[in-house]
This record gives structure tokens, C-alpha cells and sequence, in this order.
């Protein structure tokens, strides 16, 4: 299998996570996270019913220290700032030592939009966006971020 079908395959299982939850995550956007570490998934979630905790920081949890050096496949482009004060999404995957990042759709908030990269970028992550973003996009066409 070349790598980017195995993207894709990853991907999928991530639109598969959060299509589960949509509905169920109040204001914010059902969002799917899988990482991969050594070809497995060594963490994967949806957002929580209600919108918190978020897919990211769940799989985070989930994935420990296997999380350092994996790839995280994420459905939308992770958080870039929380109004808790807590550490964003791309902090927190930025944290954790993930090496790569791909996500399948952008924040569409104009006061969002590429927030949660720049902590990845800061921190050398490689990041890859727009993987299956068609398949995503139904995910997000009712989500009205606030602004």
C-alpha cells in the first residue's frame, strides 16, 4: 500500500468517528482523530456529546507516549486556542511529539482559520491538509463557528 492510500485508509477512519457523533457535540463540529504509530492506530476519538473533550486531546490520551513520532490524522484542522485558557489542540498534538499532522478540512472560522497550525509549525511538525477534503466537508456544511 503506497502512503498516500494508507492517508486516505486513515482518513476514512477518522470521517468514520466523527460522522458517529454528529449531532451530538452541541456548537462545536464533530471532529474525528486517529493516530497512527508504526502502522496502527494507537489512539482514535470523536468529539465528546456536548463538544468537550475535544477528538484530539481523547486520542492524545489514549495514544500516551505512543504518540511521539505518529502521524495524527485529524478531520478538521485542530483548535488553535481554547477560552478555557487550556493548552489548544495543536498545542497539545505539538506537545505530545507527533511528527506529522494530516488534516482533511480548514477551520472555516475567518478567526480560526490556520491558528491551530502554528503551534505545529513552531514546533517542526509536518503538516499535510486538504487529504479526503470532500469526503470531510459534509462533516462541516451546518457548523457556523462563532465569531
Amino acid at each position: 500500500m503506497s502512503p498516500a492510500d494508507a492517508d486516505q485508509d486513515w482518513m476514512r477512519r477518522a470521517i468514520a468517528l466523527a460522522q458517529a457523533q454528529v449531532g451530538l457535540t452541541g456548537g462545536n463540529p464533530s471532529v474525528g482523530c486517529v493516530i497512527v504509530s508504526g502502522g496502527e492506530a494507537v489512539g482514535e476519538a470523536a468529539t465528546a456529546p456536548g463538544g468537550r473533550p475535544h477528538a484530539e486531546e481523547q486520542a492524545l490520551d489514549r495514544a500516551g507516549d505512543a504518540a511521539r513520532g505518529a502521524t495524527a490524522y485529524v478531520t478538521l484542522e485542530p483548535c488553535g486556542r481554547r477560552s478555557s485558557g487550556a493548552p489548544s489542540c495543536g498545542e497539545r498534538l505539538a506537545q505530545a511529539g507527533v511528527a506529522r499532522v494530516v488534516i482533511a478540512c480548514e477551520d472555516p472560522s475567518v478567526l480560526a482559520a490556520g491558528l491551530g497550525l502554528d503551534p505545529l509549525r513552531d514546533a517542526g511538525v509536518a503538516i499535510e491538509a486538504g487529504v479526503l477534503r470532500e469526503e470531510a466537508a459534509g462533516l462541516y456544511g451546518g457548523y457556523r463557528p462563532r465569531r
